[in-house]
C-alpha cells in the first residue's frame, strides 16, 4: 500500500480513503466539536495527502500516523480560523445567546450530566493534552503511532497523556461538583458534543 500511494496509484489511494476517512473524520470531531468544521477538516486531510505522497517513508505498517498527524495540524488550522472569525464579528455585533447545535441523541443518555461534565472539561485542557488524548484514548494509536503522527518523542507523548487524563478527571469532577444541575441543563438545551463512545471510553480514562 505504501508504494502504491507513494508512486500515486489512484486506486490505492481510493482504498486509503474508504479506509480511513470515518476514522480521520472522527479524529477531526474530537479536536474541533464542529461536525461540519470535522468535515472540512477531513477533506482537506485527504488533498494534503496526496499533494504530500512521495513523503510517506517506503518501509513501516498503517499509514493511519501519518494521516492523523496531517488531520491533527488541519484542525489546529480550523479552531484558529474560527477564533479568528469569532473575534471579528465580536468587535461588530452585540452577540446574544447562541444555540449550540449538535448531536441530539446525547440528550438521550442516561449519563447525560457527566457527558457535559467532560464536554466543558475538554474545552478546558491545553491543546497537547487534547490532541493526546484524541490520538490515544478516541482513536486508539499507540504512543509510537501517537508520536508519529504529533512530530514528538515516545516520552513527550506519554508525559502529556498522564498530565491529560489526570487533568481530564480533575476538570471533570469540579464541573460535576461545582453545579450538579448545569450539566443537567446543557444536554438538555441540546448543547453536549459527546457521544457514547466518548463515555465509554472517558469511563475507562478514569
Amino acid at each position: 500500500m505504501r508504494d502504491r500511494v507513494r508512486m500515486g496509484d489512484r486506486v490505492a489511494f481510493a482504498a486509503l480513503f474508504e479506509e480511513y476517512s470515518r476514522a480521520v473524520y472522527n479524529h477531526a470531531f474530537r479536536l474541533t466539536g464542529d461536525w461540519s468544521l470535522a468535515e472540512e477538516v477531513m477533506s482537506e486531510t485527504f488533498l494534503e495527502a496526496w499533494r504530500t505522497r512521495e513523503e510517506v517513508e517506503p518501509e513501516g505498517g498503517s499509514l493511519r500516523p501519518w494521516l492523523f498527524g496531517i488531520a491533527t495540524n488541519k484542525a489546529r488550522n480550523a479552531n484558529r480560523g474560527v477564533r479568528r472569525r469569532l473575534a471579528f464579528l465580536a468587535q461588530r455585533l452585540s452577540m446574544g445567546s447562541v444555540r449550540d447545535f449538535a448531536d441530539e441523541s446525547a440528550s438521550r443518555i442516561d449519563d447525560g450530566r457527566e457527558l457535559e461534565a467532560v464536554r466543558r472539561a475538554m474545552k478546558a485542557l491545553r491543546r497537547p493534552e487534547h490532541e493526546v488524548l484524541a490520538l490515544c484514548v478516541w482513536s486508539g494509536l499507540d504512543y509510537v503511532q501517537a508520536a508519529q503522527a504529533l512530530g514528538v518523542p515516545v516520552g513527550t507523548v506519554r508525559s502529556r497523556l498522564s498530565r491529560a487524563r489526570a487533568r481530564l478527571r480533575r476538570l471533570t469532577d469540579e464541573e460535576l461538583t461545582a453545579d450538579p444541575d448545569r450539566a443537567r441543563r446543557g444536554c438538555a438545551a441540546g448543547e453536549s458534543t459527546a457521544t457514547v463512545t466518548d463515555l465509554t471510553t472517558w469511563k475507562e480514562v478514569r
